[in-house]
């Protein structure tokens, strides 16, 4: 099956006085969405912002709102992020210990559910709850800095987390990955199986436009 590649500017790299601008931008540059990081200073070490950023940006854009959930105790957070308009809520396996739990609560909110995997964590973790997430995200980065360089052992968890959805008859559920996508990993990414691409400093950068950046990740994605 054949599946659209989504390339997702992650606004933790956008400047933050121009965000309006900047997510109007990439809308018009041709997006297929947005993420949100969100982080607590606990989870992982820096503190972003909560659901009034979301709240801010969605009357600006039709764009899908991913909220990445970095945070402790994500039960908390899904009914505000859910309220602001988030299309999907991302979860971290290591930040709870009742996923099933959360991502039920998620699609209750009508929204899709991820479940997102840090770099030391097994692929197999994630077995039980293949029935219930939308997308596997694979962090290929260890999370809480953006512009850190693409680990290249998440290529053979990209395939993995493909081949365990699929052999759990659940094709139509996506590979995600965030961290590290740039023109010069997108295209093994792709070839890996991902194909919900989240890009930060490699779109929001003072070399070039937004749109320059997208059309340059789009031009390395492999046609075959």
């Amino acid at each position: 099956m054949s599946r659209q590649i989504e390339i997702i500017p992650s606004i933790l790299a956008a400047d933050w006085t121009r965000i309006g601008e900047q997510v109007r931008e990439a809308e018009a540059a041709g997006a297929d969405g947005l993420t949100l990081d969100v982080m607590d200073g606990n989870f992982v070490p820096p503190i972003t912002f909560g659901a009034q950023m979301l709240e801010a940006i969605r009357p600006l854009t039709d764009l899908p709102i991913e909220a990445h959930l970095m945070v402790e105790q994500p039960e908390r957070q899904i009914d505000p992020f859910a309220d602001a308009g988030a299309t999907c809520i991302t979860i971290h396996i290591e930040s709870t210990r009742h996923p099933h739990r959360l991502l039920q609560h998620i699609h209750d909110r009508g929204c899709e559910a991820g479940i997102t995997l840090n770099p030391g964590t097994p692929i197999a973790s994630l077995d039980p709850l293949l029935q219930n997430c939308d997308r596997i995200q694979i962090m290929s980065v260890n999370p809480g800095w953006g512009g850190q360089r693409f680990i290249p052992e998440s290529l053979t968890r990209i395939r993995e987390a493909r081949t365990r959805l699929d052999n759990a008859g659940r094709r139509d559920a996506l590979v995600a990955v965030d961290g590290g996508v740039n023109k010069d990993t997108i295209a093994q990414i792709v070839q890996a199986g991902a194909t919900w691409l989240v890009a930060g400093s490699a779109i929001f950068n003072k070399q070039k436009t937004i749109a320059e950046s997208i059309h340059r990740l789009r031009a390395a994605i492999p046609t075959a």
